[in-house]
C-alpha cells in the first residue's frame, strides 16, 4: 500500500472516531463533503459496526457508494448491509433507522444517482471506478424502517 493511501486511511479512521465519540457534534463534514455514520451488524460476527461515509442527499434518500477506494473487493459494510438491510444512520447528532437498497448499473436510475453521488464527492467515484473491473454500485439509505 502506498504511503499516501496509508495516510488517507489513517485520516479516515481518526475522522470516524471523532464523529462517533463526539456524538455527531464534530465530523459531519470531512474536507468539505458531508459524511454520515452508518451503523450495521457484522454478517458473520453479529458485532455492531460503524463507518463514516460521504453521502449525497437525493429526494430524501441518502446515497453512499461502496467504492473501497477502487479496490477489487467491496468494503465490509457493503457485505453487512446486503446480509441485513436494516441499518441505522447518523447525520450530525440525528440518528434514525433506515433501509439499504443496492442500485446496480443495470437499474434505470443508476446513472443519475451515480452522478449525484460522484458530483458531491468531487469526482472521486469516477476515479475509483477506473481502478477496478468491479462495477461499483450505489446504495440508497431510505429513512424509516426498523434499523439495527
Amino acid at each position: 500500500m502506498a504511503i499516501q493511501d496509508q495516510i488517507f486511511r489513517t485520516i479516515l479512521r481518526v475522522h470516524e472516531a471523532l464523529y462517533e465519540r463526539s456524538d455527531g457534534r464534530l465530523g459531519h463534514r470531512l474536507l468539505g463533503v458531508p459524511t454520515l455514520l452508518l451503523h450495521t451488524t457484522g454478517r458473520r460476527s453479529g458485532v455492531a459496526r460503524t463507518n463514516a461515509l460521504v453521502y449525497a442527499n437525493e429526494g430524501g434518500r441518502y446515497l453512499v457508494v461502496p467504492s473501497n477506494g477502487g479496490a477489487d473487493r467491496a468494503p465490509g459494510w457493503f457485505h453487512n448491509l446486503n446480509a441485513e438491510p436494516s441499518v441505522e444512520i447518523q447525520i450530525g447528532r440525528e440518528r434514525q433507522p433506515a433501509t439499504a437498497e443496492v442500485i446496480e448499473s443495470n437499474d434505470p436510475d443508476f446513472a443519475r444517482l451515480w452522478q449525484a453521488a460522484n458530483d458531491n464527492n468531487r469526482g472521486y467515484y469516477d476515479t475509483y471506478q477506473s481502478k477496478t473491473d468491479r462495477q461499483i454500485p450505489v446504495v440508497a439509505l431510505i429513512p424509516g424502517g426498523q434499523g439495527v
